[in-house]
This record gives structure tokens, sequence and C-alpha cells, in this order.
């Protein structure tokens, strides 16, 4: 068992806080009585977590626990609508308050990933897969696409292999899920299309956003660029073009879901050989990962590691929780 840290509540909770501190509203206060234990417990919680002071924190009853001599004592966040619970531990003297973190290592979380069908850049076969949750909006997105693909492709070469999961942040980029549509109806018939599409976004995320071009117009031209990597590439124009109209969102949805089930909850996040890496870290980081990824899979680590991009700082995560 672990005291809990403030690190560990910051990054499990503080998309849930940021959102609930952003509510219109704050709760109406609680006129039934807190006793000096509970008191003190509410208070070391919003002092040690920063927690904001728009946010009602309630302590529920008290179970039993698997551990002895605690109790599990649950923890209710809550402003406006928005709820969210956690379980802390507390010991039977009322004196410490504790979380035990149960974490299934039974199998890898990134096992779970369905990979059926999504285009594959680099070897196919390579003993190192790099997983990147993907959002053709934003601007940290932008970075960690090109560190992928001209730093990492380009020292490691057919060692590894990368793959685009998509998890918009529709909330914030509007058009992020039209263009993951876009970029899956080429994919239904043209791996390269799909990568050219791919760059082509990333590259120019200012030019479609425009200066103050309606929303209508951005959504044009995402498509005009789809139709047109698609005729580059000689896929069949009707299909094409019935598959954007159509506009079907279930498997970037789908990709969404399975994204929030293992924990994502910011773009980009990558999983290389199930390690998780959230933001935009810069290429010798990835190198560290990637070297480590090759050196447990008895993989030759090449000579050359990666060149540090200067377009490429080191940059938060874009977060905002579904």
């Amino acid at each position: 068992m672990t005291l809990i840290s403030p690190n560990w509540l910051r990054s499990s909770l503080f998309v849930v806080l940021l959102a609930v501190g952003c509510s219109a509203q704050a709760p109406a206060p609680s006129t039934a009585p807190v006793s000096d234990a509970d008191r003190r417990i509410s208070n070391h919680i919003r002092s040690q977590y920063s927690v904001p002071p728009n946010v009602d924190i309630t302590l529920g009853a008290r179970k039993p626990s698997d551990l002895p001599g605690y109790e599990t004592l649950p923890v209710t966040l809550e402003s406006g609508t928005r709820k969210t619970s956690i379980d802390f531990l507390i010991s039977k003297d009322g004196k410490t308050l504790a979380r035990l973190d149960k974490v299934d290592v039974s199998s890898d979380p990134a096992s779970k990933i369905d990979l059926t069908g999504r285009p594959i850049r680099g070897n196919k076969d390579a003993k190192v897969t790099i997983i990147n949750y993907d959002d053709f909006q934003c601007p940290f997105c932008s970075r960690m696409h090109q560190t992928l693909i001209k730093d990492v492709l380009g020292a490691y070469g057919d060692k590894v292999r990368i793959i685009y999961k998509d998890y918009p942040l529709y909330q914030i980029h509007p058009w992020a899920t039209h263009a993951a549509v876009d970029a899956n109806c080429l994919n239904q018939q043209s791996t390269p299309a799909y990568w050219g599409f791919a760059d082509n976004v990333h590259l120019n995320q200012h030019e479609i956003a425009g200066e103050k071009r309606p929303f209508s117009e951005q959504l044009a031209e995402l498509d005009r660029r789809a139709i047109e990597q698609g005729k580059k590439n000689g896929v069949d124009a009707t299909k094409l073009q019935a598959c954007i109209k159509a506009q079907d969102e279930t498997a970037v949805k789908a990709s969404s879901k399975e994204g929030d089930d293992l924990g994502v909850d910011s773009t980009p996040t990558l999983f290389i050989n199930g390690e998780k890496i959230s933001g935009a870290v810069p290429p010798e980081i990835l190198t560290q990962i990637i070297d480590r990824a090759l050196r447990a899979e008895g993989v030759a680590i090449p000579a050359k590691a990666p060149a540090t991009a200067e377009s490429t700082p080191t940059t938060p995560p874009v977060v905002l929780k579904k």
C-alpha cells in the first residue's frame, strides 16, 4: 500500500476537475453538519491535490475493505451536473488516508487495441509497434506526426511499424472527426492514400482552418483534399465520394471508446510495445523508449538515433476528457 500522491490525482483527475471548474454554476453548499474528522479529511484532499474551490467534496459512508485495519472511504467531487467518485482507504483509527491501486498485470493493456484493417507505415512484420491515438486537428499531433514520419522512420527503418488510431477531441477540434472519417474512407481502398492524406492534413491544419473561414467550408476543404488524394492513388472515385458523403462515424467512435477504456485522455498518446506515452515528446525521448523496446525483443539498435527536430519542442498533450 502506498499513500496517494498529488501526481496520481492530477494525472487521473486533472481533466475531470478542469471540466468541473469550467461549470457555469457551483453546487449549492450542503447544510448537513460535518464532523471534525470529515472536515479534516476534506480539507486535506482539497489542499493537497489542488481541488478547485467551486468543486464540492463529499465523503460517503465507510465500507469494509480487503485490507486489514482499513475501511473504504468513497469521495465524490461534484460541480453542477458533473460528478466523479474515488475510493480512498482510511485507517480504522482515522489517522491515515491512503489509496491502493489494483492493476491487472496478467495481460498487456495495449493487446486489447483492435488493429484490424488499420493502415501500417513501416515494416508490417517489425517487432516494435508504435500505436498513435491521433487527432487530425491537434497541433501537438502535427508535431508528433512529423517526428514519427521524419525522425523515427528515418532512423529505425524496417525495425518499427507505425499504426494510427482515431481519438478526435471534438469538443475543441470541431473538424477532427470529419477528417478521421475521410481518412478511413481512403483507407478502405488504399493504405498509401490514407497516409498521403494524413501527411497533408497534419502539415496544413492552419490552411484548412483558414482565417475566419466558415466551418462548412473547412469541411468542404477536407473533402476536396481527400478526393484529390484518392485521384493520386487511383482509388474508385465513386465509392470514395459516397463514403465521404455518408460520414459514417461508427469506426471513429469505436476507436475513441477503445482509447477511453485504455485510459487515453489526451492527444497524442502513444503505445510503444505496450508502454504508454502521453504528449508530443521530443525525438530523443522516443529514442530511449524505442531502443528499450528493441532490446527487449532482441533486435539490434541502429547506430544512428533520431536527430532532434528544431520544430518539435517538448510540449504538453492536448487534454480534454470525453
